[in-house]
């Protein structure tokens, strides 16, 4: 196994004066060390990762990581700044920057070590060490943990798995013989966070110092990359109270159930500890017990940003978590839309589309027939597409209250299908089959039938619930409202339709992949089902003002070269295909760099070529493929146009926006060994 961190890894007079600029400079080191493949591509993915949360943590630390394809060993690289670089900190810039870059299939033995790293950085003698060595050897030496080895603590950092072992187990009060005496208070912790590399252990370490000032007994489990270890379950039962600090779904987290629960972001689990165990403390006192709603909370909802840091009850943020449901909902059933769609459409191409209505391939296939195949992929993707809307209620479900919620989820699915209540139906039957799962949940049962109330007597109740629900009482109403979208749509015609097409591509356009562009692309998927002529055109707006943003952005690159970074010119090269290609997300490394410009302006113009979509009306009906499914898009050259129209009003604001802050057509050069740029702010 290759050495994490190298002399040649360590530059203790970092120039970069931005974020990008010191990731370039450290990532240009990996290269050299032949750690990382493709300088641009991996800096793609650090970019990525920044923009899911900020890596600035309080005391002057930077920790910018991802794990990618572009790594091929699991590398560390440190700058010290003198001036301090801005990572998002609340407390002000970082003067010591980690680069982190694990392979996108790390084994668990370098994890550990990285993991080690994250929570020595909660140490202050060490960083006090950082911050003083002049040596670039001493210092990879004081990273590795290599300092002093004769000290049993050191020696437990080296060897990694032995410290996660530590940090996951049971954390000593104090270590004095008076401890032993009396009863500590007792805290199960799990820490968790999007890419599980540094958050994931810098929280549990420093929930686990905090313990033991506080002579509070913390056992902490990490839900990170380096492997899941579950609890315990005596050490869960004894607790008195538990936190969760997480930024992703805490995982079998049923087992913390009928305990105070603190659920923040990882980020408060690094930089509050004290204050999450003195809430939980708190909490116990007062005897407030987490139900099966609490612990089916989104990630981070108490406060609904992530970091923990508010105050609001559950039900001011329940927006949030509603959110959080329907997403997952969508997520499981994106794959149905796009191989069922995908079918249909090459349905479409080979067999033309009156090939809908061919006898079953069951009883009439002719190997030999282009129809026969054409029949073939229809019926086939027809049934993929049967699944969407009991995969979407299904996972709703799940989404809200685990797999109790599945079965129930499933047959309200399958039910809005058959009294033709279509999408909306399967949203409102996956929020009831999970709030019926969550209320029987509530009820206390005797300890004998604990066992067979999640896989019989849950499912029974809720499924039979749920199906009088949708048969008797909401799935009417709904089938009505259904149709009647459907009629607005198919007689959407002159402003209305324009309208619709500006809203959709604002939502498609605003964050590029996230919960908005979700909702967007789920109402268009959602008509495919049932396809009309005016859903056909809602899917095509959809389509379309998502390819704007990286389309944008690769022309943008293009024309006004000196106003983008070397790294932003190779993305926007990739961003031509990615756009092409249907792939919004092509766009979210510029996004990141400079939000303020480039979202106003991709916005902009997805909202042009949605409106101009609409008004050309444009059919669709394939949910995926871009530029690629051209030839079964209906009015496909004024279609085009309108792809053609709304990037170039995103790229010319881009430009514009980009170039009025700028005093020196230079400024935007390369400049220096180390690849930041120099620009001259307005």
């Amino acid at each position: 196994m290759s050495e994490l961190i190298t002399a040649e890894l360590v530059d203790l007079d970092l120039s970069a004066t931005t974020k990008d600029a010191a990731a370039r400079s450290l990532a240009g080191r990996m290269v050299a060390a032949h750690r990382v493949t493709d300088l641009d591509g991996f800096l793609a993915d650090v970019a990525a990762r920044e923009a899911q949360m900020p890596t600035g943590l309080d005391g002057g630390i930077g920790i910018p990581h991802c794990r990618s394809e572009h790594v091929n060993a699991p590398t560390l690289a440190f700058g010290r700044s003198g001036a301090g670089i801005d990572f998002g900190a609340a407390d002000g810039p970082a003067d010591l920057i980690f680069l982190i870059a694990a392979p996108a299939g790390a084994d668990d033995d370098h994890l550990t070590i990285l993991s080690g790293l994250a929570r020595r950085l909660m140490d202050p003698e060490f960083t006090a060490a950082l911050r003083a060595g002049t040596d670039p050897r001493a210092v990879a030496a004081l990273i590795r943990g290599k300092e002093a080895p004769e000290e049993p603590e050191q020696e437990r950092v080296e060897a990694g798995s032995q410290e996660q072992e530590r940090a996951e187990t049971a954390t000593e009060a104090a270590g004095d013989t008076e401890a032993a005496e009396s009863v500590p208070f007792r805290i199960v912790a799990v820490t968790s966070c999007p890419t599980g590399i540094a958050h994931t252990y810098m929280a549990a370490e420093s929930l686990a110092a905090a313990g033991r000032a506080e002579g509070v007994e913390v056992t902490v489990e990490t839900q990170g990359s380096a492997g899941f270890k579950k609890l315990d379950p005596a050490v869960v039962a004894a607790a008195d109270a538990v936190i969760w600090a997480h930024d992703v779904e805490v995982r079998e987290k049923a087992r913390f159930r009928g305990k105070p629960l603190v659920d923040v972001g990882v980020k408060a689990g690094v930089n509050r500890p004290a204050e999450l165990i003195a809430e939980a403390r708190r909490k116990a006192e007062r005897g407030e017990i987490a139900t099966a709603t609490d612990t089916d909370k989104a990630p981070g909802s108490k406060d609904g940003d992530g970091d923990g840091n508010g105050s609001g009850t559950d039900h001011a943020h329940f927006g949030v978590r509603l959110r959080t449901y329907l997403m997952s909902g969508v997520s499981y059933m994106v794959p149905f839309v796009a191989a069922g769609g995908l079918l249909i459409a090459l349905s479409f191409a080979i067999g033309g589309y009156e090939i809908a209505s061919a006898k079953s391939v069951a009883d009439h296939f002719v190997w030999g027939e282009a129809d026969s195949w054409a029949a073939l992929l229809n019926q086939i993707g027809s049934a993929a597409f049967g699944f969407l809307v009991p995969v979407l209620a299904g996972y709703i479900a799940y989404g809200m209250a685990d797999r109790p919620a599945l079965v129930p989820g499933f047959v309200g699915g399958a039910i809005a299908l058959t009294v033709n209540a279509g999408f909306l139906g399967g949203l409102v039957a996956g929020l009831l089959a999970g709030a019926v799962v969550m209320a029987v949940q509530r009820v206390p049962v005797h300890a004998t039938l604990r066992g067979i109330m999640p896989v019989l007597v849950i499912p029974l109740i809720a499924s039979a619930t749920v199906g009088f629900l949708m048969f008797i009482v909401v799935g009417k109403p709904i089938a009505s409202l259904q149709n009647a979208l459907t009629d607005w749509l198919n007689g959407l015609s002159g402003s209305n339709a324009v309208i619709l097409g500006v809203v959709l591509g604002l939502m498609m356009c605003f964050d590029m992949g996230g919960p908005l562009n979700k909702v967007a692309y789920a109402f268009a998927v959602g008509g495919l089902a049932d396809p009309t002529p005016g859903s056909l055109k809602v899917m095509a707006a959809v389509m379309a003002a998502g390819m704007v943003p990286p389309l944008a952005m690769a022309l943008a690159t293009t024309v006004r070269k000196k106003l983008f970074t070397k790294t932003e010119r190779e993305n926007g090269r990739a961003a031509w295909v990615l756009g092409a290609s249907f792939i919004t997300e092509g766009a979210i490394p510029f996004a990141a760099a400079d939000p303020l410009r480039v979202i106003p302006s991709v916005m902009a113009g997805g909202a042009v070529t949605g409106a101009l979509s609409m008004t050309f009306g444009a059919t669709l009906r394939a949910p995926h493929g871009g530029v690629f499914v051209v030839p079964l898009i209906g009015e496909p050259f004024l279609y085009l146009l309108a792809i053609a129209a709304g990037t170039l009003v995103a790229t010319v604001l881009v430009v514009l926006l980009k170039g009025a802050r700028r005093t020196a057509p230079e400024a935007a050069e390369d400049a220096g060994a180390d690849g930041s740029r120099v620009t001259v702010a307005a």
